[in-house]
């Protein structure tokens, strides 16, 4: 996000009854999206080019005139893509521990955040800003769209994860209430939110999976009476888990992903789809094997541009995320294209021959009463295999008899996917606490 946009926090927040934070950009029709969008592309692409080592070099090695861009047409035929794995061999090549994109002196640089690391070693992520950073600040129009509104109280977890966000919320006039929420910490949270009532939390799946175990001792239906809407972000919550929190504890969660880490795509009210704001991001779905595009409705990977970050843009990374677009006109009457994350580039395993996916897994882990939460990994060296080997996770409070478990899901799951697996079975909290991200739960390990 750059500095003019980041002030546009102050100049909105009249007509807190109406729909929409910026009615005319998230409505804005289709060709009007791709006005603003080509106009941004041609300011990043001379820039980029002159500031950005690794941009200088991918481009040149590509035999592109950044002159000869000079509509988006020409930007989606001569800039070639690329992906994370190219900027950590840049950066192990140089030592340049910006990978190669910072266009700007350190000194100018506002905070220094990370990616979450799920998928390898954190990106570090430049950023300039004066009253937001971007990742909270892309999140204005969902927030708006949650439900909240100037005087509201949000739970923060105290210190900083990704992100900022103190200001952002004083700044959309909103009441932030420090509570440590982390892990481990589910029963001062609960009685937090009953004594300060507020109308927002940010949930993650860790903190579901406390909550759920809190239930005996804590009404955590009325914690969350006054919550207009949660926010749920990492590994999506399977069908047992999501209906408990919406039916049980009667709470309406608004999951977000990643736009190609470039910022975040929310669901709104419809929960059909995560709108990308694509006066934002440039988003692209391309076939995973080339750089031709995919027709909306049809999988293909998500590819990102930033057109809003002047401090190190991406720009056509292939993020790895499997997506299927729709860019019609969302229930809610928004424009922006809408994405569903299907998988990650990869998670797909062969054994003996046959494909498994990571989703008729979850729901033959989902069929069985200790392993309801899905809590699970797919084991693996390499994506061809001659065995499926799963460790789930399972509720150790009853102390289950765990032969007897394992062969049911032996069984649940080679009724569902056509192969038997071999099953590690350890307590649910074990599981997790072996994750090198509590933001994101990995499904695929190599050990």
């Amino acid at each position: 996000m750059d500095a003019t946009r980041s002030r546009t926090l102050v100049q909105s927040v009249d007509g807190p009854n109406r729909r929409y934070w910026q009615p005319d950009i998230e409505t804005m029709p289709r060709a009007g999206l791709r006005e603003l969008q080509e106009k941004r592309m041609l300011e990043l692409i001379p820039a980029a080019y002159e500031n950005s080592g690794f941009y200088r070099e991918l481009w040149s090695a590509a035999g592109v005139d950044p002159n000869r861009v000079r509509s988006l047409e020409d930007f989606l035929a001569l800039i070639p893509t690329f992906t994370k794995d190219d900027l950590r061999a840049y950066r192990d090549r140089t030592g340049d521990p910006f990978a190669g994109l910072l266009q700007v002196p350190v000194g100018e640089l506002t905070s220094i955040m990370t990616t979450s690391g799920t998928t390898g070693t954190p990106e570090l992520v430049p950023e300039i800003w004066d009253v937001a950073s971007p990742l909270p600040g892309c999140s204005i129009r969902d927030l708006w769209e949650v439900g909240l509104r100037p005087g509201d109280r949000v739970m923060v977890p105290a210190g900083a994860f990704r992100g900022f966000f103190d200001m952002f919320y004083q700044e959309l006039g909103l009441v932030p209430i420090y509570v440590d929420s982390w892990i481990g910490r589910g029963a001062e949270l609960l009685t937090a939110m009953r004594r300060f009532r507020p109308a927002y939390i940010q949930m993650i799946m860790p903190t579901v999976l406390e909550l759920e175990r809190l239930e005996s001792a804590y009404d955590v239906r009325d914690a969350f009476s006054s919550v207009k809407g949660a926010a749920f972000a990492g590994q999506p919550l399977g069908a047992s888990l999501a209906a408990k929190v919406k039916d049980a504890w009667g709470v309406e969660l608004f999951t977000y992903s990643s736009a190609g880490d470039t910022g975040t795509a929310w669901e709104c009210r419809e929960h059909n789809g995560y709108h990308l704001w694509e006066d934002l991001v440039l988003a692209e779905s391309l076939e995973t094997e080339s750089a031709r595009p995919v027709a909306d409705g049809t999988v293909g990977e998500l590819v990102a541009t930033d057109l809003d970050n002047r401090a190190a843009p991406l720009i056509r990374y292939r993020s790895g995320d499997l997506v299927r677009f729709d860019r019609g006109v969302c229930g809610c009457g928004r424009t922006h294209v809408r994405q569903w994350i299907i998988g990650r580039l990869g998670d797909e395993t062969v054994v003996e021959g046959k494909p498994v996916v990571v989703g008729e897994v979850w729901q033959a882990v989902e069929s069985q009463r200790e392993t309801h939460d899905g809590m699970f990994q797919i084991i693996r060296e390499s994506r061809v295999t001659d065995r499926l080997r799963l460790r789930v996770g399972y509720q150790s409070e009853s102390e289950p008899d765990l032969n007897d478990l394992r062969g049911r899901l032996r069984a649940a799951v080679a009724s569902r996917v056509g192969v038997e697996p071999e099953i590690e079975l350890v307590p649910v909290d074990d599981l997790i606490a072996r994750s090198s991200s509590v933001a994101k739960f990995p499904r695929v390990v190599k050990k």
